[in-house]
């Protein structure tokens, strides 16, 4: 027996290569490791570090049902080789293991990052036999024992957080206990083990459609939290279970049972798993989400937008609503650049006479729309000074596009049973075709070089269901491809245009995940029009990207009170402003209002762009009467307040960080507010007293 074990960033690994020549991974945690923890009635046998199912393999022990454990050749997986190497990211770990009956390989990697308690994780698979394998699943990770420290039952400790997401409904987080998700113990503690298993999975190319894809596991009575992210544009699985008298975790891109996707891997092929992140911390949810921003900020490309943090006006929310023309955009671009906006998007519309939801794809502009060509009004945002930007929709194409019967094939497009697939009047491109992908590039290239576009809304509303049946093994092996190959793409676009802007919207967030947005600079959180509910989606969405990437609209109505500017504007101010709304149309004094929010943001953002998230109030539900999100960038904070309805018009905002603190605490939004605050150095409490429904502050804090 041989014990491999790593401190690192915060994190203790311990590995063990058993008599038998098994690998196992024992612990992964902030917490040090205990060996006794460990025991059960099936010793050590289920603490696998990678989990593999191939197709015509026993899966023996275990009333496994449809969960990921015992999988085959999985669980006769034996140890080759271990290498602990330093790369340009920080420390890498590679475990390799090997089944001498199909001559698979398997070599798990765990790359961590200097400074952040969070490691990717993913697994390399390589068929070295003879024989085609045809591979159903393999896990990215794989953990046995998540709920191993502490004495009481897993159900009276454990609670698992899952963030439920859906169009105008994001970044809903709720909290869970193993009992209320159907797993309550009901056998000796050493060897509860059952069929049921707890899974949120994605199924198709709207990546977070129903979850963000994410979780956090949190152990109450030792004080440990672990969580994670999938980063996956696609289809995507985790679950947490019991096994062999624990409770595991394994997280996975696509699986055949799930998301209809196999692989048939030849002699000498590989392929590799989807990359997610894993992380420990000792402490709290909010800690464990500043640790998870700080990996986000190291794992995305480079570029100016997020150091910048540009202002942007798009023309649609509470305002054109996809029916622009240029008579109606120059006014607007007068009153954007007079706000201080820096970039004006013209959102969906520009390029059909008349409804255009089933015409897009061609990308050209309409002239009944712009008469002279979109190129005057962009002429006209850069003469106010900002930068031009243009809706599209580059992954589908609408079935009246006048390509689909002069141009394209059914290569072009997805197609299952010998049919073209359809959703809502288009059909999806196949990023996999080289016709495509050029078609797009095309595309990109014009309107950069004749329009001299610099933001790009890069909209997607569909759902193509499970994949495509071309070119491929299986469906989900179809979409996954797709989907990788997109981003290959992409990756090109920024090659070729490093400045451009490009926005991942998915009607609103329906696409919140890594892979996409390590490369976008900005993302859409909602279409959500209330900007009363906006405020909630607004206070979550540092849980799933980092402030400085997620985009909020702010939509003064013509009829409000300034009241309901100042709500409007602190729901962007701590984010990506997403400027909008008739503000040609509104008073003196409420235009004035997001002129100065604008100014405001523009000092704080270099703040912003380096700050950890925090939530005094706890994350935040529609049906809160007050909603609260901090930023805390070294000895300075910022404190968002709003208040909806209820009673009580008075607040008391715990800070834990301040307790002690000799700390200045004013309101820096907006400039009239004489707004009653106080800040307790004893409590850290910050206390404030709205004197009425709809009202919100942005406070800065110093120590």
């Amino acid at each position: 027996m041989k014990r491999i074990e790593i401190y690192e960033n915060g994190i203790n690994i311990v590995f063990e290569i058993t008599d038998e020549n098994e690998a196992k991974l024992l612990h992964f945690s902030a917490l040090p490791f205990d060996e006794a923890k460990t025991a059960s009635y099936m010793g050590l046998k289920t603490f696998r570090p990678v989990e593999i199912q191939a197709s015509g393999i026993d899966r023996p022990d275990e009333r496994h049902g449809n969960k990921y454990i015992v999988t085959a050749p999985g669980w006769r997986m034996k140890f080759k080789d271990f290498r602990d190497v330093n790369n340009d990211y920080g420390r890498k770990l590679e475990l390799v293991t090997f089944d001498e009956g199909t001559g698979l390989e398997a070599v798990s990697h765990y790359q961590f990052y200097t400074g952040t308690s969070v490691v990717r994780c993913w697994t390399t698979l390589t068929n070295k036999g003879s024989e085609v394998q045809t591979i159903e699943y393999m896990s990215s990770f794989a953990l046995t024992g998540v709920e191993k420290e502490g004495l009481k039952k897993p159900e009276d400790k454990m609670k698992i957080w899952v963030c439920h997401n859906s169009w105008q409904r994001e970044l809903q987080w709720q909290d869970y206990t193993l009992e209320q998700v159907g797993l309550a113990s009901s056998a000796k503690p050493t060897e509860q083990r059952s069929s049921k298993v707890f899974a949120c999975t994605n199924v198709g190319n709207w990546s977070a459609k129903e979850y963000i894809p994410m979780g956090v596991l949190e152990n109450t009575e030792a004080g440990s939290v672990l969580f994670w992210q999938i980063e996956q544009n696609g289809s995507w699985h985790w679950e947490l279970s019991d096994v062999g008298g624990h409770f595991y975790l394994q997280l996975s891109g696509p699986s055949e049972i799930e998301s209809h996707w196999y692989k048939n891997l030849a002699p000498n092929e590989s392929i590799e798993s989807v990359k997610c992140a894993v992380g420990s911390v000792t402490g709290s949810f909010d800690k464990a989400m500043g640790e998870l921003t700080k990996y986000r900020r190291k794992i995305r490309r480079r570029n100016k937008d997020n150091q910048r943090l540009a202002v942007i006006f798009n023309d649609y929310m509470n305002c054109l609503w996809g029916d622009p023309t240029a008579e109606k955009e120059f006014p607007l671009v007068d009153a954007a650049a007079e706000a201080g906006c820096e970039y004006f998007c013209i959102d969906a519309g520009w390029y059909a006479d008349g409804f255009w939801w089933d015409e897009v794809g061609e990308w050209k502009e309409s002239r009944k729309r712009f008469p002279n060509g979109v190129k005057e009004v962009a002429d006209y945002i850069r003469k106010k000074g900002m930068i031009p930007g243009l809706w599209l929709e580059i992954e589908v194409m609408g079935i009246k596009c006048p390509l689909v019967d002069s141009v394209c094939d059914d290569s072009w497009f997805f197609t299952r049973h010998g049919k073209r697939v359809y959703d809502r009047s288009r059909y999806q491109l196949d990023f996999r075709n080289p016709k495509v992908r050029s078609h797009a590039d095309e595309v990109i290239d014009r309107l950069v070089s004749e329009y001299g576009i610099g933001y790009i809304k890069m909209d997607y509303n569909i759902e193509p269901g499970i994949g495509t049946e071309q070119n491929c093994d299986s469906v989900g092996e179809g979409l996954w491809g797709h989907e990788k190959a997109y981003l290959e793409w992409l990756d090109g676009v920024f090659a070729r245009h490093p400045d451009l802007i490009i926005e991942n919207c998915s009607s609103g967030g329906l696409r919140m995940d890594y892979a996409m947005l390590s490369r976008y600079s900005i993302q859409s959180t909602s279409d959500q029009d209330d900007y009363k509910k906006y405020c909630t989606i607004a206070a979550n969405s540092p849980t799933a990207l980092c402030p400085e990437q997620s985009a909020i609209w702010a939509y003064p109505i013509t009829s409000g009170d300034r009241e309901e500017v100042v709500f409007n504007m602190i729901n962007a101010m701590l984010l990506r402003i997403h400027q909008s709304g008739h503000l040609g149309n509104i008073d003196p004094e409420r235009k004035a209002l997001v002129k100065e929010a604008i100014s405001v943001y523009k000092k704080i953002r270099a703040d912003i762009k380096e700050a950890v998230p925090f939530w005094s109030l706890g994350l935040s539900k529609f049906s809160d009467d007050w909603v609260s999100l901090g930023l805390r960038n070294g000895n300075k904070a910022y404190l968002a307040v709003w208040r909806r309805e209820g009673k009580s018009d008075t607040c008391v905002l715990p800070i834990d960080f301040l307790k002690g603190v000799d700390a200045r605490v004013k309101c820096i939004y907006p400039d009239f507010s004489e707004t009653p605050v106080e800040f307790s150095k004893a409590t850290g409490n910050v206390s404030v007293k709205f004197d009425r429904p709809y009202m919100a502050r942005l406070f800065e804090i110093e120590w």
